[in-house]
């Protein structure tokens, strides 16, 4: 099972041939932040739909009560680069409005049940990305 730093680096490695399809078959992407403290480039694995052809992630750290650091460097700069196995882009990230989160919550939770377990373990709304080819 990859996870981390090392997910990451198999999948660029192998354009998403190794890593795309993680655990039970769940695709992932590889996102590059640009980080609000150090301006340095930053990436991650993160489970997506492509929904209306823009690219769909949820920020939910397991349910902890803080945003991941990659969902406040988003916020602070939208522009981000976006892997979907061999294909790279850069895209604009934003946040899900209400009633966007509202038809996105079940198509994410459908991909990784355990979303609806995240959101149970907090107080937060866990936010909903959408990625939007640039």
């Amino acid at each position: 099972m990859l996870f981390g730093d090392e997910h990451v680096r198999r999948y660029e490695e192998t354009d998403g041939e190794v890593g795309h399809d993680w655990q039970d078959g769940v695709p992932t992407l590889v996102l590059t932040t640009t980080g609000r403290k150090t301006g340095l480039e930053r990436k991650f694995a993160l489970i997506y739909q492509e929904v209306d052809g823009a690219y769909v992630i949820v920020a939910s750290k397991g349910g902890d009560d803080k945003h991941p650091g990659w969902y406040l460097n988003l916020v602070e700069h939208p522009e981000v680069k976006v892997q979907v196995k061999a294909d790279k882009f850069t895209a604009n990230a934003r946040t899900a409005n209400s009633e966007e989160r509202a038809k996105l919550w079940p198509i994410m939770a459908g991909v990784w049940p355990d979303y609806d377990n995240y959101q149970r373990k907090t107080d937060r709304e866990i936010p909903v990305v959408v990625l939007e080819r640039a």
